[in-house]
């Protein structure tokens, strides 16, 4: 059975902190393990329009917000959609509450991360148990394919 992809519509295209497409050759991406503290700065720079605090903002023009959806629930993008189009909310706030959406989803994996670091016998071992578990599944299935096609 050929696999079918699932990409949902409104992550298909990732935008990068400038709006364009998010790409490490346009220098706009956002690093999944780097530290909290960078990625929040960078956060922080993401391109905007230059509309007031007042104004209301359509969310669905706002790479802040494209990028809020990919952490949020949808019950909390829809909280932050209405903040938009009320008006009295600036993009920093904007910001700020994509970076602790980005932190609350990234930081434990990122913490994670940084076990596995200190421990890479344990990795290693997790390697070694899924190759013999591959090499058991492999196998099974060759073998059926072998006596399917007579090349037993």
């Amino acid at each position: 059975t050929v696999p079918e992809p699932r990409i949902r519509d409104e992550v298909a295209v990732v935008l990068g902190l400038d709006g364009q497409k998010m790409s490490k050759s346009y220098n706009n991406t956002l690093e999944l393990f780097g530290e909290a503290g960078p990625t929040r700065k960078k956060i922080m720079r993401i391109v905007t329009d230059s509309k007031t605090v007042e104004e209301p903002k359509d969310p669905d023009l706002s790479t802040i917000f494209s990028l809020y959806k990919l952490f949020a629930s949808e019950e909390k993008q829809a909280e932050l959609a209405d903040r938009y189009r009320a008006g009295g909310m600036g993009y920093g706030e904007a910001k700020k509450i994509l970076a602790q959406a980005f932190e609350e989803h990234i930081g434990p994996f990122r913490e994670r991360r940084r076990e596995l670091a200190k421990n890479p016998g344990t990795v290693e071992d997790v390697l070694q148990a899924g190759a013999v578990k591959a090499r058991r599944i492999t196998s099974e299935t060759m073998d059926r394919v072998r006596e399917v096609t007579g090349l037993v």
